[in-house]
């Protein structure tokens, strides 16, 4: 925690915007920067070890990256079929509205900071 946060208290917490269509998919898309798709499955153990990740990076980088989740049982089957997802959890990322890279199972928050470090340092800055 830092000085700012023990003096003023923390950030609020932001949550991972839900996509449920291709529209919502495409509007997310349209934000000059990374964009983090979490697919994941109610049923999915290690699903939802990463939910609470997820809210930490939203939380972390709001308004320098998105990070969205998307519920299969809630999806639109053509967003689904679009996307070509085979296992859950599967992390979708996305840079200036391309597919940039994706991989698939649980991940620990400081894979996620080291991956932002990494491919866009500039999520990093102040």
């Amino acid at each position: 925690m830092g000085l700012l946060e023990r003096l003023f208290g923390s950030k609020p917490t932001v949550f991972p915007t839900p996509v449920r269509t291709r529209a919502d998919l495409q509007e997310l898309l349209s934000f000059d920067g990374p964009v983090l798709v979490d697919v994941w499955s109610p049923s999915c153990g290690p699903c939802k070890k990463l939910g609470p990740v997820m809210t930490e990076l939203a939380t972390r980088y709001d308004g320098k990256a998105r990070i969205a989740e998307l519920d299969v049982s809630a999806a639109e089957p053509a967003l689904m079929a679009g996307l070509g997802v085979r296992a859950t959890p599967t992390i979708v990322i996305y840079d200036r509205g391309e597919e940039f890279g994706r991989v698939t199972g649980y991940k620990p928050p400081s894979w996620f900071h080291e991956m932002f470090a990494a491919e866009f340092p500039e999520v990093n800055t102040p």
